[in-house]
């Protein structure tokens, strides 16, 4: 290590102050901010990544802060990365869609490197990006989707339901011819709304797709 003091000159007479007795550079070391940090963003999530020096790659760790384009730098979010890949990706659910954003990120040397100890680098140049919309068409079709899963299954039951009715009809008419000798009522219409539900299901499912 390095002895490191401080001399001055007080009123005509010289003074040395030790100020480190034991100073290894290599634990006080403060590094230059990323570079080249760029962004790309979908519907879905946005990719940030950026570049450091590759002898030092596998040694950093890496804080990112990000907020909306027109807010201050003090309410914006951060996050410290899990690894040591200069890159990371932000989930559309924490992004508000149609919102310009910004990010910056600054590194430092891991915690778990015992060779060396540094504090975080200032703050790289920003990026800005913002959540691409989903577009109507896409929408339309993920509506068409919910309500063919919810119209299938109840339009299927329902089919049952008249299926099972009339055929109960028939019984009863049968039962009615047998026990009395006389000549069953007309059927109840339960085969028509059979038919008509069937073709009125048939027409709906033609117009969702």
């Amino acid at each position: 290590g390095y002895r490191v003091s401080l001399q001055g000159n007080f009123f005509g007479s010289n003074h040395t102050y030790v100020t480190f007795p034991e100073y290894s550079p290599r634990k006080h070391i403060k590094l230059d901010p990323p570079l080249n940090i760029q962004s790309n963003a979908t519907a879905s999530k946005c990719q940030i990544w950026w570049s450091v020096p590759w002898y030092l790659a596998e040694i950093l760790q890496y804080e990112l802060q990000y907020k909306e384009y027109s807010m201050s730098w003090e309410i914006a979010l951060n996050k410290t990365l899990p690894s040591s890949l200069p890159q990371i990706e932000i989930e559309a659910t924490e992004l508000r869609s149609g919102i310009a954003y910004v990010a910056r990120v600054r590194c430092k040397v891991s915690e778990s490197e015992d060779s060396y100890h540094s504090q975080w680098s200032g703050w790289s140049q920003t990026t800005t990006f913002q959540r691409a919309g989903v577009s109507k068409l896409s929408e339309k079709s993920l509506n068409t989707r919910t309500m063919q899963f919810f119209f299938v299954p109840l339009s299927f039951g329902t089919l049952l339901y008249l299926f099972w009715n009339c055929k109960l009809s028939s019984r009863y008419a049968i039962y009615c011819v047998f026990t009395s000798g006389q000549k069953a009522s007309p059927a109840l219409p339960f085969p028509r709304q059979l038919l008509s539900f069937s073709h009125s299901i048939i027409c709906t499912m033609g117009i969702l797709r």
